[in-house]
C-alpha cells in the first residue's frame, strides 16, 4: 500500500522488539513458522471485544487510538504464534507473505471488525514492524523527503522542499522507537542504549543516521535521518534546479578534473555532501581514491576507491579510531586523492599536509557560512588540535594547500544554491588573499515568497588555476565558460 523501499530494504529483516536474527538472502525449505495451529481458545483470546467499524472512510493521517489498540493486540498474538527462528531463514519477500497470511488468520479468528483498506493498512504496518523499520518505512520510501526527525514516539517531522513539516507518523511507544534505533545501528556494528546513548550510523542506501537515547534525550529517543536520494544528483540536475548556472557547472567540472584541492563550505543541510558527490564524478577512472568518513556516505563511481570509516570507542572506552588516525594511515596507502567526508577538528592539519605533499585533487567539507569564515575555521581547528605554530605559518599552510572554496547555502525559502566559487590566491602580509570567480546575488522575492537571484561573474578572465587547466588541456573550455558567464552577468 505504501510501496517498498526497493531491493536495498526488503532483504534486511531486522529483529522484532526482542531481536530476531536477520534472514539470509536465499530462501530454503523450512519447517512451518507457526509455533502451533491458530486456535480460538482461551489462551489466544484477546481481552477487548470486537471493535466497531470506523464511522466513514478516514484519511491515513487521522488514525485513531482504536487502530493502534487493534494493532497492538494483533501484534502480540503474532509474536505468540510465529516462530522467529524459522522466519529468519526466509528471504524478505517470502517472510512478508508468511506474516500477511498469519495476520489475516488472526484477524479472522479474533473477529475484528475492519474494512478492507484498514486491514491492508494494518498488514503493511505489521510487516514493516517485523521486517523493516516500522513506521519509518513509508517515509523512507518517499524520495522527496530530505530529513526525518523523530522527537520521541509521538512526534515526527520531515523536511520536504526545504521546509520542515510535521508528519502523521508515530510509534507505539518509546520502547518500539528505541528497538528500531537499535536495529538500524546494529547493521553497521554499533550500539545504542543507556550506557552508550549517542550513536552515528547509516542505512543501507547511505543515508546518515544519528540517535540520542534516554537518559540524555528526556522525552524519549531522538532519531535523525539525513536521507539520500535513490538516484544520485549530478551537476546537470543541479543546473536544472537552479543551484548553479551551466557555465558555473562547467567550471566545477574543470575544477574536479584538473585536480584542484577543494574545500566545500556550507551550513547544516546546505548540500555539501551532495555537491562533493557531484564533483567526484569528474575524477579520472585510473586514479586511486581513498575516502575517510565518520559514517560512510559518499558514493563514488570510480573503479579504484578505498572507503575508510572511523570507529567509536567500545563500552570500556577503548578501541576508538579517529579521523586523524584514518588520514594518517591513508597516506601510507599510496592515494592519489584523499576525500574527507567532513572535517570537524584537528584532522584538518593532516588533510592540509596531504594536499601540500603530492596528493593534488583532495577534497573535504567544512561547516562555515562564507568562504572567508571557512578559512578562519580551518585556522581555529588547527589551534584546537594543540599546535603552537605562529598564526602566519598556519595561514601560509592553508593558502599553499587549498586552491578552491565552494560555498553552498540553503536560503530562507528552502532552496539550495552554490553562492560562491572562490580561489585562494596566496598571502599578502599576514592575510590570505581570495578572489571570487562566481557569486550568487539575491534581487528580491516573488509573490509566493520564493527568492529571486542570479549567478554573476566577477570579471576574472584568467583564474589562478589557469596553468593547471592548461596542463590538463582544459584552458579553452574554462575560458569559454568564464566568457559566457560574464556575458550573462551584464
Amino acid at each position: 500500500m505504501f510501496g517498498k523501499r526497493g531491493s536495498e530494504g526488503n532483504g534486511k529483516s531486522g529483529a522484532l522488539a526482542s531481536a530476531a536474527p536477520p534472514p539470509v538472502q536465499a530462501a530454503a525449505p523450512v519447517a512451518p513458522i507457526l509455533k502451533e495451529p491458530l486456535q480460538d481458545d482461551g489462551r489466544q483470546s484477546l481481552a477487548p471485544p470486537p471493535l466497531a467499524p470506523a464511522p466513514g472512510p478516514k484519511k491515513r493521517p487521522q488514525r485513531t487510538e482504536s487502530y493502534y489498540d487493534t494493532k497492538a493486540q494483533v501484534f502480540s498474538a503474532l509474536i505468540d504464534t510465529i516462530d522467529l527462528s524459522q522466519l529468519s531463514k526466509l528471504d524478505g519477500e517470502s517472510a512478508r507473505e508468511e506474516i500477511r497470511d498469519i495476520v489475516n488468520d488472526i484477524i479472522t479468528i479474533k473477529n475484528f471488525a475492519m474494512s478492507i483498506s484498514e486491514q491492508e493498512e494494518l498488514l503493511e504496518d505489521i510487516c514493516n514492524d517485523v521486517l523493516g523499520f516500522g513506521p519509518l518505512e513509508p517515509l523512507l520510501a518517499r524520495d522527496d523527503i530530505a530529513d526525518i526527525m523523530v522527537n520521541g514516539a509521538g512526534q515526527t517531522f520531515i523536511e520536504v522542499g526545504g521546509k520542515t513539516i510535521e508528519s502523521d507518523i508515530r510509534f507505539r511507544d518509546n520502547s518500539q522507537l528505541l528497538s528500531i534505533c537499535q536495529r538500524i545501528v546494529s547493521q553497521v556494528g554499533r550500539r545504542v542504549d543507556e550506557s552508550s546513548p549517542i550513536c552515528d550510523a547509516r542505512l543501507p542506501d547511505g543515508s546518515r543516521v544519528n540517535v540520542i537515547a534516554p537518559p540524555l534525550s528526556i522525552d524519549g529517543p531522538a532519531l535523525t535521518i539525513r536521507k539520500f536520494k535513490k538516484d544520485k544528483l549530478t551537476l546537470d540536475q543541479l543546473v536544472k534546479f537552479g543551484a548553479i548556472t551551466p557555465e558555473g557547472a562547467t567550471i566545477l567540472q574543470i575544477i574536479g578534473r584538473v585536480r584542484c584541492n577543494v574545500v566545500i563550505s556550507g551550513g547544516t543541510g546546505s548540500g555539501k555532501t551532495t555537491l562533493l558527490n557531484c564533483l567526484t564524478r569528474y575524477i579520472d577512472t585510473d586514479e586511486r581514491v581513498i575516502t575517510c568518513e565518520d559514517t560512510a556516505e559518499l558514493q563514488l563511481q570510480q573503479p579504484h576507491v578505498v572507503r575508510l570509516e572511523t570507529r567509536p570507542p567500545n563500552i570500556e572506552g577503548e578501541g576508538e579510531i579517529t579521523m586523524r588516525d584514518l588520514i594518517k594511515n591513508c597516506l601510507r596507502m599510496r592515494p592519489e586523492r584523499i576525500i574527507v567526508g567532513e572535517v570537524r577538528g584537528a584532522e584538518v592539519f593532516d588533510l592540509l599536509q596531504a594536499m601540500n605533499t603530492g596528493h593534488d585533487g583532495s577534497m573535504g567539507t567544512i561547516h562555515a557560512n562564507t568562504p572567508r569564515e571557512c578559512l578562519s575555521r580551518m585556522e581555529s581547528m588547527i589551534a584546537m588540535g594543540g599546535y603552537t605554530l605562529p598564526a602566519k605559518t598556519v595561514r601560509e599552510i592553508i593558502s599553499n594547500s587549498v586552491d578552491i572554496i565552494i560555498q553552498a547555502a540553503r536560503l530562507r525559502d528552502g532552496s539550495r544554491r552554490i553562492t560562491h566559487i572562490t580561489e585562494v590566491m596566496g598571502m599578502e602580509g599576514d592575510v590570505i588573499i581570495t578572489q571570487d570567480l562566481l557569486r550568487y546575488e539575491i534581487d528580491g522575492e516573488d509573490e509566493r515568497g520564493k527568492l529571486i537571484g542570479r549567478h554573476v561573474s566577477t570579471g576574472i578572465g584568467k583564474p589562478h588555476f589557469w596553468d593547471r587547466a592548461r596542463y590538463y588541456n582544459e584552458e579553452r573550455r574554462l575560458a569559454q565558460a568564464l566568457e559566457e558567464l560574464e556575458k550573462k552577468s551584464k
